[in-house]
């Protein structure tokens, strides 16, 4: 059975055991350790949150070094924290130049490796509840969203990288998506794991 290993942010740590359980007999499912230690706070990327590009890149550099990804197919994004504005300044966690080049740096490290790359489109955020949130250090704006998910699409269309776009299934799915500013409520989860364990299907059928 083919298996499918999970790289994201806290996005992918909610949906992930629906997306488990949808790929029950049909893929092995496994991601990036340290769920536990991520719950903590979801906003502060550890363990098993991937974090900003910088951060997946680096994680992916140690995997190299230790013997690498045992999976038919990496399932990755980063974005949401790299495009984290410092309000004072509105300076980005990751300026959207460096993050096409840490793309292009792990689609080049992850070819030496052994899974097969997909990319995941970056999620939407509630920027009204978000940027109203005294307790958040740092704000998210979606015209932000939009522009680091068109530079992503670049890289990975210029390299040849299948794109699930997890973003436009999730926008079409009501209005009524958000548990707090960035997080879905249950059911949106469950609906974004049947999304891509149906195109894992299908991949994972390919001969």
């Amino acid at each position: 059975m083919k298996k499918v290993y999970v790289i994201g942010d806290s996005i992918s740590i909610q949906y992930g055991p629906y997306l488990q359980q949808a790929l029950r007999g049909v893929m092995e499912y496994g991601r990036k350790e340290g769920e536990e230690e991520a719950l903590l706070n979801l906003d502060q990327p550890q363990g098993a949150n991937g974090g900003d590009s910088s951060m997946v890149l680096d994680f992916l550099r140690a995997k190299a070094r230790t013997g690498g990804i045992a999976a038919d197919v990496l399932l990755l994004n980063c974005g949401l924290h790299d495009l984290r504005t410092t309000p004072a300044t509105g300076e980005k966690q990751v300026p959207l130049p460096r993050y096409r080049e840490n793309l292009a740096a792990i689609i080049n490290l992850v070819a030496q490796l052994e899974p097969s790359l997909v990319w995941m489109r970056t999620t939407p955020c509630d920027e009204r509840v978000h940027n109203s949130r005294p307790e958040i250090a740092f704000h998210r704006f979606a015209a932000d969203g939009a522009a680091y998910n068109q530079a992503a699409d670049e890289v990975m269309r210029a390299h040849g990288v299948p794109i699930l776009d997890l973003y436009t299934f999730t926008v079409n799915l009501g209005e009524d998506l958000y548990c707090d500013h960035v997080h879905f409520h249950e059911a949106i989860r469950a609906q974004q794991a049947a999304f891509l364990a149906g195109w894992l299907a299908a991949w994972s059928g390919r001969p």
